[in-house]
């Protein structure tokens, strides 16, 4: 009797994937593995200048839920997972990556620490996505940015809790005002990302461009 065996999803290639081919030499791969990286980590801190304080909450509006979802998508999961650690790994060594320039182990056990510990996996979910397609269209494209916007808002609510006395509160002060930008966000990225593989794929059939089985 044999048994059915579901073959394994097709996975795509991440935007920078195809933008930067991967060199065949192990070294010089690395290499440029390690640039993306660092990259992406340094693109969330400068997207994390743009801040707009809100009076009745410390959670401030920034540039860098953005940049980390986009991150994800165009480095892929690992990578995209790696990047956002990095990056915080630079806020807690010192270096003035966070939301307005703000540094130190502080912020990642202040009232907005769970928002920055939900960077890494928001990325790496919206990498894991990417990787089968769904930067592609932009249906898919919006329902990923907003699993990835959830991933952050759900679990900075959730840390926020404790410091703004409770569920309601925290809700209130940490994932309803943070809505519209979501919506702005969701938008962009259905734009930009959709738009690009339509041009590199109306430039002809390449390596890359396509699918690939793990």
């Amino acid at each position: 009797m044999s048994v059915a065996v579901n073959p394994p999803l097709p996975t795509f290639h991440p935007l920078l994937e195809v933008l930067l081919p991967r060199p065949n030499h192990r070294a010089a791969a690395l290499a440029r593995d390690a640039a993306l990286i660092a990259a992406g980590s340094l693109l969330v801190a400068a997207c994390a200048r743009i801040v707009i304080p809100l009076p009745f909450t410390p959670v401030p509006v920034t540039g860098q839920t953005f940049a980390v979802l986009m991150v994800g998508m165009l480095l892929g999961a690992r990578r995209g997972a790696l990047s956002l650690l990095l990056y915080l790994g630079e806020g807690a060594v010192g270096l003035p990556v966070f939301a307005g320039g703000a540094l130190g182990l502080a912020r990642l056990i202040g009232p907005t620490a769970g928002y920055l510990w939900s960077y890494p996996i928001a990325a790496c979910l919206m990498g894991f996505l990417a990787q089968r397609g769904w930067d592609r269209r932009p249906l898919l494209t919006a329902a990923a940015m907003l699993m990835g916007g959830g991933v952050i808002l759900g679990m900075g609510t959730l840390w926020l809790a404790q410091f703004v006395g409770g569920w309601s509160a925290a809700f209130a002060k940490g994932w309803l005002p943070f809505l519209p930008g979501d919506v702005v966000k969701t938008l962009l990225a259905t734009t930009l990302l959709p738009a690009t593989w339509n041009r590199l794929n109306a430039k002809g059939p390449r390596s890359g461009y396509g699918f690939r089985r793990r």
